[in-house]
């Protein structure tokens, strides 16, 4: 054997697809755009071919990391004054949620930019899953299930994922012919063009965004009082952005940016790291445990931070940079104390809505990829957007993203909608360097849970000294002691929700410290569902996160919360060694 790579999706399907185009000869993008088209066919509750694709590369020949934004911004004709005299203070469900489709735009610029293969090769997993159709799995369809009613209220919708009226059943075959019609057209594009790989690329971005894709997506809006028109999508380009590089454990750690809650991520590493201790403690039997108070408290503070500074950047009073300045990330620290504080500053207190809180019925939507090649490519990409809460194109299968749940249609407000602004996305992918060389790439659905399962897993490998599965496995907390980043944007001052194999000090521990605590059953989809990848490199000294104790090769790990998770790592033989 003489590859050595790793790969870790939602979905077996698209595990199996970034596998095939490995073997293939493509490369960590092309293997990872493989897998993220497929999770928009194979989860078409969590994740739409025309929704967001955040993304985020390392490039070994290079040494350079960059990311891309991957979200739409708000159509040309979106009016804050109208949708909050129409609808008050929240963007309603349907078509009025949808903003510019990115995810096609996204994935073809990775290719373009990075891969070395076309689309339709990359494509050809998704496609085959569309047309063929793939067996209901349950998380699927019980996801479909608790949604019934809200995906029966479109008639398209419910054509789609309520065939005969009925929520699809496990073992059954889900079929989506008209999503296939989306895929061969810009397949078809591509093998018609009759320039190279780029100008192929560049047909069947053409195809969604000015050609019989987007007439459709056009038309149906334009019937059904939609906003898109054809101007915003023929104009729409992703967006080359910064990460933000945090120094932490002895890694380089890169995250997105302020376009969603990338920074978040970065100011939760930063404090953590300019804390200047462990985040570990022990407990009476002598055992290294997470210092949950300490870390809680952390991300209750970058939460409030969030909501009252962080935006689409092109709209923010501050820089980014400014949350992780020093002088700042002390401040936030010395507020830390020995008790739980239920709304730190500058969060401040909301309304409930009466409907169920997010952390009984959890944050489902989203998926990820990660993978990190025999070069060393990393490739990170948290693609997203549901079906439930909008209205599938006829014709097309495309539930055309509905991030617009995540602005605000109040005047004045920091993330108040506005013509062509970004709405502050959850979805964010991260990945490490240890001494400029790739060691991991990794993600998780979740909503506002993502950055709080991250950091507890990089704490669990780099503090604990767990394995990477190990850590993935471990119990875990969230709190939700802050706005929440959908409508309704609900607060639970002091809310903590842990998992029930938390161990019983440790919950003693918190609710000493006055955290209010509610169990989740252990292992639950509601507190994340990391995927990650990894490279170990044979010199190195530092082995913590190493799941296998030995320093060569790639690992990939999937959360076992997410019953459809699926990972591959594959490692070269060492000398000696026969494969």
């Amino acid at each position: 054997m003489t590859e050595t790579w790793a790969v870790a999706s939602g979905h077996p399907i698209a595990t199996r697809a970034a596998e095939r185009v490995l073997r293939q000869g493509g490369n960590a993008v092309d293997a990872g755009v493989a897998a993220g088209l497929a999770l928009g066919v194979v989860q078409p509750d969590l994740v739409s071919i025309a929704g967001v694709a955040p993304i985020i590369m390392f490039d070994a020949q290079t040494g350079e990391v960059t990311s891309q934004d991957g979200v739409g911004g708000w159509p040309a004709a979106a009016d804050v004054e109208a949708m909050h005299r129409d609808h008050g203070d929240h963007v309603p469900e349907g078509i009025l949620r949808t903003v510019i489709p990115a995810a096609p735009a996204s994935w073809i610029k990775a290719l373009a930019d990075k891969g070395t293969m076309g689309f339709g090769e990359v494509a050809q997993d998704a496609l085959a899953a569309a047309r063929d159709g793939f067996e209901v799995y349950p998380l699927f369809a019980d996801f479909v299930t608790s949604r019934v009613e809200k995906y029966a209220r479109f008639a398209s919708t419910a054509e789609v994922f309520l065939p005969g009226g009925k929520p699809p059943q496990v073992g059954e075959r889900f079929v989506q012919r008209d999503l296939a019609w989306t895929l061969e057209q810009m397949i078809e594009a591509e093998a018609a063009s009759p320039g190279g790989r780029l100008a192929g690329l560049a047909a069947a971005r053409a195809a969604f965004y000015e050609g019989p894709i987007a007439e459709r997506i056009v038309a149906f809006h334009a019937a059904n009082g939609g906003l898109l028109t054809a101007h915003d999508l023929a104009n729409y380009q992703v967006r080359d952005e910064a990460t933000h590089a945090v120094r932490f454990r002895g890694l380089d750690v890169h995250c997105c940016g302020a376009w969603c809650q990338g920074i978040s991520m970065a100011q939760t590493l930063a404090m953590i790291e300019a804390a200047g201790r462990s985040a570990s403690v022990k407990t009476q039997g002598g055992q290294e445990r997470l210092d949950l108070h300490f870390v809680l408290e952390v991300l209750k503070r970058v939460f409030a931070d969030r909501e009252a500074y962080v935006t689409d950047p092109d709209y923010m009073a501050i820089a980014p940079e400014a949350l992780l300045e020093p002088n700042f990330i002390k401040a936030r620290l010395a507020t830390i104390g020995e008790c739980s504080d239920p709304l730190p500053a500058p969060a401040v207190a909301g309304g409930r809505s009466g409907e169920p809180a997010v952390y009984r019925v959890g944050c489902a939507d989203t998926s990820h990829v990660s993978v990190i090649d025999a070069d060393g490519n990393i490739f990170s990409a948290t693609p997203s957007d549901p079906s439930y809460d909008t209205v599938v194109i006829p014709g097309t299968g495309l539930s055309v993203s509905s991030r617009g749940s995540q602005s605000r249609s109040i005047p004045g407000h920091l993330n108040a909608l506005a013509p062509g602004k970004r709405p502050r996305l959850t979805p964010n992918p991260i990945l490490a360097l240890k001494d400029g060389k790739p060691w991991l790439a990794m993600g998780t659905p979740g909503g506002d849970v993502q950055v709080q399962a991250m950091i507890q897993v990089l704490l669990n490998m780099r503090d604990l000294g767990l394995s990477a599965e190990q850590a993935v496995r471990a119990p875990r907390v969230a709190t939700y002691a802050f706005p929440g980043s959908f409508a309704p944007h609900d607060v639970h001052p002091n809310q903590v929700l842990y998992e029930q194999d938390l161990s019983a000090e440790q919950v003693e521990q918190l609710a000493a410290r006055g955290h209010k605590l509610e169990a989740w059953p252990a292992l639950t989809w509601k507190a994340g569902g990391i995927c990650l990848a990894m490279r170990n490199d044979e010199n190195r000294d530092d082995n913590r996160g190493d799941p296998r104790g030995d320093n060569d090769g790639c690992v990939a790990v999937a959360d076992p919360r997410r019953a459809g998770n699926s990972a591959i790592g594959v490692r070269a033989a060492k000398p000696g060694e026969t494969s």
